[in-house]
């Protein structure tokens, strides 16, 4: 029965039901976690061969990757992710382990030099902001947060972000220099933008002259089903409205081998590439070539990556189907809650009813269950319905999230029917 259509009498008697229920999670002192998109060790081992050296040192133009140069990464790194992100290896800068530092550096960058050669930095401007699709990735906000950027928000739909409201902001307000995007299974809705908010970016005609798409494709290659979903071509669709500098995109293998130890890369239009080149070759001489080598030795071609991630799905879809599963036959009771299904990527959205989650959060840690912090995925920390959890399923094994998704249930129970009595 929906506990709307209960009575006090028989809201009261649930309550005290779940909160029984909850006291036996207790007893069993649990230590789970659900916090962040980090894979589990069963998949870090299928990239294990990744360890052994690399048949030669040398990259196909005979570069010695042992030694110093390339500043932009060896030819067939940046083919092989030229290939993966549908831009032309010249579009490309590979890099080291970590997207998140490369988008860090960016607006660094942006702050002490401008976003492109000669602009003004925009530590010398008044006033910066930057727009903020919720829910959203909380280290993004992080970043901006950081730099003391005023962020905005604005709302997530199944096709990606409010576009009118972007439009709105984007092409009227000089001081919005940009906006952070995931867009293939977004973190943490898990949508994928739709061909018609893609080309929609592509064609924005900003008030500012260096305002820049922050393009996070994370998840590009992360399917969960073979029949994944399809983003449309940023660099294509930038290319043909003559805006190709519009945006950045980021992208790295932090999910497709080892995180911590993988490559990454940026693709831009040539002045941007051009640019964020004459500030790197001042900030270091050069990547890991060692490391890029052992990659595509590794990885080989975009045939053999889909093949690798394949076997990734293998493990993480069940998973996935162990929370929608538990979402489906125990949180439909309850009145205005819903989540995401995700075809991809590596979270879903619990959305509750208002001034819920704060208080399911807490129950879960008490019971020893560690979700990402309520309100973690709004700028500033700010959730203004205290409604949405980002669950991560990836890293526990299926036993253990079964455990996990349990306490949460019935935490979420517990929170709804405190409210509702």
């Amino acid at each position: 029965m929906n506990y709307s259509d209960m009575s006090h009498i028989e809201l009261i008697a649930e309550l005290e039901k779940q909160r029984k229920i909850y006291e036996s999670y207790l007893d069993k002192k649990l230590n789970l976690n659900m916090a962040r998109g980090k894979p589990g060790a069963d998949q870090l081992e299928i990239s294990v061969d990744m360890q052994v050296d690399v048949s030669s040192p040398f990259a196909e133009d005979g570069t010695d990757c042992r030694n110093y140069g390339l500043l932009d990464g060896i030819p067939e790194a940046k083919r092989l992710f030229g290939t993966i992100l549908e831009a032309p290896s010249e579009n490309v800068i590979v890099c080291g382990n970590s997207s998140l530092n490369l988008m860090f550096d960016t607006i660094a960058r942006s702050m002490i030099f401008g976003s492109y050669k000669g602009a003004t930095p925009w530590c010398k401007q008044e006033k910066i902001k930057f727009l903020c699709p919720v829910p959203g990735y909380d280290r993004h906000f992080a970043i901006t947060e950081t730099f003391g950027i005023e962020m905005i928000n604005i709302p997530m739909t199944p096709e990606g972000p409010d576009m009118d409201l972007v439009e709105k902001y984007v092409e009227n307000d000089s001081t919005v220099k940009g906006i952070w995007c995931v867009p293939k299974y977004s973190n943490p809705d898990g949508y994928t933008y739709s061909d018609e908010t893609v080309r929609r970016f592509a064609n924005l005609k900003p008030a500012a002259d260096d305002f820049r798409i922050f393009w996070d494709n994370a998840y590009v290659v992360h399917d969960l089903y073979d029949e994944g979903d399809k983003l449309l071509s940023i660099y294509d669709e930038a290319k043909k409205a003559g805006n190709e500098n519009i945006f950045i995109m980021f992208a790295s293998t932090s999910k497709v081998t080892f995180p911590g130890s993988g490559i990454s890369a940026i693709v831009s239009g040539k002045e941007n590439i051009e640019f964020i080149k004459s500030i790197l070759t001042v900030q270091t001489i050069g990547f890991d070539k060692m490391n890029m080598l052992r990659h595509v030795e590794f990885l080989k071609d975009f045939d053999s990556l889909k093949a690798h991630m394949k076997r990734h799905a293998e493990i993480l879809r069940p998973k996935f189907e162990t929370v929608l599963d538990a979402f489906e036959s125990e949180l439909s009771c309850l009145p205005n809650t819903r989540w995401t299904r995700p075809r991809g990527g590596y979270f879903i959205t619990l959305y509750l009813d208002k001034n819920c989650a704060s208080r399911t959060f807490e129950l879960c840690k008490k019971a020893g269950v560690t979700l990402t912090n309520a309100g973690a995925t709004f700028p500033y920390g700010k959730d203004p319905d205290d409604s949405v959890l980002r669950i991560a399923p990836t890293f526990p094994p299926v036993d253990e999230l079964k455990v996990a998704v349990a306490v949460l249930v019935c935490a979420a129970k517990i929170a709804t029917l405190e409210k509702l009595v």
